[in-house]
């Protein structure tokens, strides 16, 4: 296990890049402490598989270095960095039983036969498929088989960190959630510093202590699900994540405030005096109300979802979605939508611009 520590680190597949643009990874300052259970988390191409592949020693950063406990690996390959991977795909052998297949990254270690028996029963015990060590890999099911492939990365107790690159991509549905829980308990009882990386906010949010929320090759923000949903740092964030994301409209700044179609919105706390350039109220359908008063919106539709209704309304030109409980307003209906004040806040060009009150 180790702390990572990403210092000053930019990446660029061009031989000569001239500006921001040519980096596929921005300038990125991270630190990753031992025994942690970390997400990168952001649409494809956002840069998420490039930092996961500089972390493992696949691609040397253009600019900056790579720690592994304070000790500079950046030019290491991926071996001498002591690692396992896990990826999209199943990677097991198929003429193996599953125990070979558990066995395989200590044997060909030179760990002694005591010790792999060991080792593969407390995994097998662990991934619940201690009645299938000595079937053949090739008659396993799709999330079985990516069990075994989560059980090489995890078998050997030397490794400093484990890394999941989209690892249920192929499951179904339905059996995602039994491997996501599973892989939480895993790191509970391994205490192994594990980088889970997915486009997928429920994989992130449900496995990682900590988030890194990823855009066009820079970090947004980092934090906990709470952090990150309560708060976005950027608007980014409130979007990507949230079902639906945070409703982000149009404002101007003037005396002391901040406005929405000449209305005075109450915020969380004080707007940046240095706030300038695209002003954008943020607040998240969960903190969105009907009331008597407030900004006056004509529904557009109403959906149950079960647990609550999602109602989408129409204040001029822009949509605001609100989550709610209790009897749905009729489509074509006026109402008057509240803004939770300790929840709404000013963002300038996407960030944050608001402290929150004491």
């Amino acid at each position: 296990m180790a702390k990572i520590t990403l210092e000053k680190m930019k990446h660029s597949y061009m031989p000569s890049p001239k500006g921001p643009q040519d980096y596929a990874l921005k300038e990125i300052d991270v630190d990753w402490e031992d025994g942690g259970a970390y997400a990168l988390l952001g649409p494809s191409g956002c840069g998420k598989s490039t930092l996961l592949n500089i972390i493992s020693g696949l691609l040397v950063p253009s600019i900056g270095k790579v720690k592994f406990d304070g000790r500079d690996v950046t030019h290491l390959s991926p071996d001498q960095r002591n690692i396992a991977q896990v990826f999209q795909f199943p990677v097991i052998y198929d003429t193996m039983t599953v125990r070979q297949n558990l066995s395989f990254p200590l044997r060909n270690r030179g760990v002694d036969e005591s010790t792999i028996a060991t080792r593969v029963q407390a995994i097998a015990e662990m991934l619940e498929v201690t009645d299938m060590l000595d079937r053949r890999a090739s008659g396993l099911s799709p999330d079985n088989k990516q069990k075994i492939s989560m059980g090489r990365g995890l078998v050997r107790d030397d490794v400093n960190v484990v890394m999941f690159d989209e690892p249920l991509t192929v499951i179904d549905p339905h059996l995602k959630w039994k491997l996501r829980s599973k892989l939480k308990e895993l790191h509970q009882r391994v205490k192994a510093t594990m980088i889970y990386v997915t486009h997928d906010q429920t994989e992130a949010l449900t496995f990682a202590d900590q988030v890194v929320v990823m855009q066009d090759g820079e970090v947004v923000q980092i934090g906990t699900p709470v952090e990150l949903f309560e708060r976005p740092a950027h608007t980014f964030v409130g979007h990507f994540i949230g079902s639906p994301g945070m409703n982000v409209l149009p404002a101007e700044l003037r005396e002391g405030g901040a406005f929405f179609q000449g209305q005075n919105v109450t915020l969380e706390g004080a707007v940046d005096s240095a706030a300038s350039g695209r002003i954008e109220i943020g607040i998240r359908p969960e903190f969105v109300s009907l009331g008597d008063t407030g900004i006056a919106a004509q529904v557009r539709k109403v959906a149950d979802v079960g647990r609550h209704l999602v109602v989408e309304a129409m204040a001029g030109d822009h949509k605001i979605a609100a989550i709610m409980n209790g009897p749905a307003p009729l489509q074509g209906e006026t109402v008057h939508l509240q803004f939770k004040p300790a929840q709404t806040r000013v963002y300038a060009n996407g960030w944050i611009a608001t402290g929150a009150a004491s």
